[in-house]
Formats: C-alpha cells, sequence, structure tokens
C-alpha cells in the first residue's frame, strides 16, 4: 500500500474491502499491517475501510510538528482529498482514534457522514489525565514491557484476562507498535492530554452513536455520556460488561451489532 506526502510527514494507509467509504481510527497502535481483522468482519465486509499508521507508528513518519488531535484530524483530512472521498462514515474504535474523529467532524463536516465514537474523551479529567502521565511514566522508567502489562491491566475484562494473559502479554501482543519507540508515544499522550472539544461538541453535526463501556477503567461512561449530551441529537448505546478493549467473540458480536443497526439505518 502507498506511502503519501501529506502535511509535512508520510502517512501510510491501507484500503480493504468495497463499498460506501469508512475510516477506522483506533488509539496507540495500528489496524495496518495485517491487523485489519480488529475493525470488525461487518465493516469489511460491507465498507471500503481506509487504515493508516499515526504519526511516528509503523511505515508513518513524524515531524517537529506539536502534537494534538487537531494536528492528525488534519492528516485525516489530507488523506481523504488526496483520495477523492468524501462522505465518510468515521469509526473512532477507541481512544485517541474517536478524538481525532471529533475534530474531523468539527473542522470538515463535508467529509464525514456520520460518526461513532467509544472508549473515549471531549477533555480529560483529573483520573483520566493521571492515568496518561502514569503510562508515560512507567514506560520511560520502566520500559515497554511494564507499560505493556499495566495497560493490559487496565484495558481487558478480567476474566478475558485472566484466560488471555499469556497470549497478551509480549512482542506479539497489544502495543507492539510502541517497542523501541517511545517518543513516538510520548507524542501521542501529550495530543491526548491537551485534547480538549467540551465547547465544540455542540458544531458536530453530522448523526453521531456514542458506544458507552461501563467496565472501561480508562474512559468509562462518566466521560462518555458528556458526549452524548453534548453533541446535537447523538444516539448513546451501552453494550453491558465492555471493558476498554472489546475482546473476546461475544463482546465483538455485540459491537457490531450495535455498529450495523447504527450504520443501516442511516442508509434507509
Amino acid at each position: 500500500m502507498p506511502i503519501l506526502e501529506i502535511n509535512d510527514h508520510k502517512m501510510y494507509f491501507e484500503v480493504h474491502g468495497e463499498g460506501p467509504p469508512a475510516l477506522c481510527m483506533g488509539g496507540w497502535g495500528t489496524y495496518c499491517h495485517g491487523n485489519e481483522h480488529h475493525v470488525g468482519k461487518y465493516l469489511l465486509e460491507n465498507y471500503q475501510v481506509i487504515i493508516f499508521d499515526h504519526r511516528g507508528l509503523g511505515k508513518s513518519t513524524d515531524n517537529e510538528s506539536t502534537p494534538s488531535m487537531s494536528l492528525y484530524a488534519e492528516d485525516c483530512a489530507g488523506l481523504l482529498d488526496h483520495l477523492g472521498i468524501s462522505n465518510v462514515s468515521v469509526v473512532g474504535l477507541i481512544g485517541m482514534g474517536a478524538c481525532i474523529g471529533q475534530e474531523l467532524a468539527i473542522k470538515r463536516p463535508d467529509l464525514v457522514k456520520c460518526l461513532v465514537n467509544m472508549n473515549t474523551w471531549a477533555k480529560p479529567d483529573l483520573l483520566l489525565r493521571h492515568q496518561l502521565e502514569t503510562f508515560r511514566e512507567v514506560h520511560r522508567e520502566m520500559g515497554w514491557e511494564a507499560f505493556q502489562k499495566l495497560v493490559c491491566l487496565w484495558s481487558f475484562e478480567e476474566s478475558f484476562y485472566l484466560e488471555n494473559a499469556n497470549r497478551l502479554l509480549g512482542p506479539k501482543g497489544p502495543w507492539r507498535e510502541l517497542i523501541g519507540r517511545f517518543d513516538a508515544h510520548a507524542r501521542l499522550i501529550e495530543a491526548c492530554l491537551t485534547h480538549d472539544t467540551v465547547s465544540r461538541l455542540e458544531n458536530i453535526s453530522c448523526p453521531t452513536l456514542i458506544i458507552h463501556c461501563p467496565l472501561d477503567l480508562v474512559n468509562g461512561p462518566r466521560l462518555t455520556i458528556p458526549i452524548e449530551k453534548a453533541i446535537p441529537n447523538a444516539k448513546g448505546v451501552t453494550i453491558d460488561g465492555a471493558a476498554h478493549v472489546l475482546a473476546g467473540r461475544t463482546m465483538r458480536e455485540k459491537y457490531a451489532e450495535v455498529l450495523k443497526g447504527f450504520l443501516q439505518e442511516l442508509n434507509e
């Protein structure tokens, strides 16, 4: 897949499937390089799914620009403009990917058909701020392995972690894209810490789905419910038993049904 010069950096992206366009974004990792299945079977079978490497991860480079969700939204807008694609379903699956989606819907409403937000925030409260700072400190002082263990402990539902810890932990597990890339990780965290759309969410005019995950220890309903309330006519859905990462067949099926219902309703 190609690498483009977008917004003063080299941006790696992939396109999978056929159908109406969907831009899918996650947190401190990538859905590229064989990871596209994590966006979900429903999207891959029914949409033209656009995914990319965040700045500093995978095959995307970074520059000295101040990291911010606004900057990353400009990257996405530049990519869509280059591809000549608009009327896009923007799916922020987790963390900063959803924050970028907020900025894109605010700054470039001409590109966004609808917005999906899950496991996210409009502005970090004190608890999230301390969690993000702790992730950064652990990665810097104790190394990537300690960081991975901590983030897994906070991200997965307890029974799933107990059954899959051996598979989750290690260089083949989640957040492996950050191995040897502390500086890139620190820049992503800085963007997370400074994200603030609280006073601008009311400007989002596209149909919006906010998914609440009651067992999420990082971005739970205390942060997602205010987003639902602030965006005009946003629809909120709670997935019972969902943690920060939707893992396991049952939870992914629940998510797929919620997403399918929202997207199909828009096309009726």
